[in-house]
């Protein structure tokens, strides 16, 4: 049994939601810590930093010695480089799959059917009646299926499509193979639709290229929910001016995105500003995973997500 109080620090909002949701066990003893000013107390052992803003302080977490550091995202590339040594690492799965698969499908929905053309003609209201592509019978390429691509798995096979998966390495599950992802370029040029949201590694750093998007067929629709990096922005750009092929964009690099950039222009690209676990769902079920955490750490267990140890 960890030695009472354990100390946690986490942002007030954060705070206030775990405090909502019940009463916690005795012996849990909550502080305040922006990460860049001295540290309220000598020895933190959960710090959980704010969602939003740079990860540079992270590097201040060896002044408190944490047994834990909770981060609120999905991702981790970068923080290797920035936590001090001795650090075990989780990340948030389970907080921000279903809003990030409810995005994708936002945004496919709307690049298929014109949606940000009909929001166009409604300033000059210009009754824009034409066909448009389905989200039904499209080939779906979904590259990337870990939770995140899972959930988004789950919401579009009801709307009857076509669904070829890719993973790391190939494997089979109940619903049938799951490609390896150096299969690529056999499966790109049958794909109408291309779903990305594969972690940022060396390896899928500038996976979306130009030879990725040449391999596609013309009026590919290709949906990047991952990070910036995971596409070359010169590609895309070329790609997107030429009108062959059509973006969805949850992320891109640089983040954000200059007012002046060539994307922000093109009638075929929908940039949406990194939100896909932006919504009301994501504080109640951070405070549900950090009460799963705070309970783990009180018994001596082994915390959930950790994806990393310094």
């Amino acid at each position: 049994m960890t030695a009472s109080p354990l100390i946690v620090s986490l942002p007030a909002d954060l705070r206030e939601e775990v405090l909502s949701q019940g009463p916690l066990p005795e012996g849990v003893e909550f502080v305040e810590w922006d990460l860049r000013t001295e540290p309220p107390v000598e020895h933190i052992d959960l710090v959980v930093p704010v969602y939003l803003g740079s990860n540079k302080p992270l590097a201040n977490v060896a002044a408190v010695t944490p047994e834990l550091v909770q981060v609120q995202s999905i991702g981790y590339d970068g923080l290797a480089d920035l936590l001090p040594a001795g650090i075990t690492l989780a990340n948030a799965a389970t907080v921000h799959e279903a809003s990030t698969a409810e995005l994708t499908v936002g945004l496919i929905l709307a690049s298929q059917r014109g949606i940000p053309d009909f929001v166009r003609a409604e300033r000059t209201g210009e009754w824009l009646q034409s066909q448009r592509p389905s989200l039904a019978d499209r080939r779906v390429l979904l590259i990337g299926y870990g939770g995140v691509g899972a959930a988004i798995e789950e919401r579009l096979l009801p709307f009857e499509v076509e669904l070829t998966r890719v993973a790391s390495s190939a494997r089979e599950d109940e619903r049938g193979p799951i490609h390896g992802i150096d299969e690529l370029p056999g499966l790109l040029p049958h794909a109408e639709i291309v779903i990305v949201v594969v972690p940022l590694t060396d390896g899928t750093r500038g996976l979306i290229g130009d030879d990725f998007l040449a391999a596609l067929p013309d009026d590919a629709l290709v949906v990047n929910v991952a990070r910036g990096p995971v596409a070359d922005t010169d590609a895309l750009v070329e790609h997107a001016t030429s009108g062959r092929i059509r973006l969805a964009l949850d992320v891109t690099d640089p983040e954000p995105l200059p007012a002046d950039h060539p994307l922000w222009s093109l009638p075929n690209v929908l940039v949406s500003p990194h939100i896909g676990g932006a919504t009301s769902a994501m504080l109640p079920r951070m405070a549900r995973l950090l009460r799963r955490q705070i309970e783990h750490l009180l018994a001596d267990e082994e915390p959930e997500n950790i994806v990393l140890r310094t």
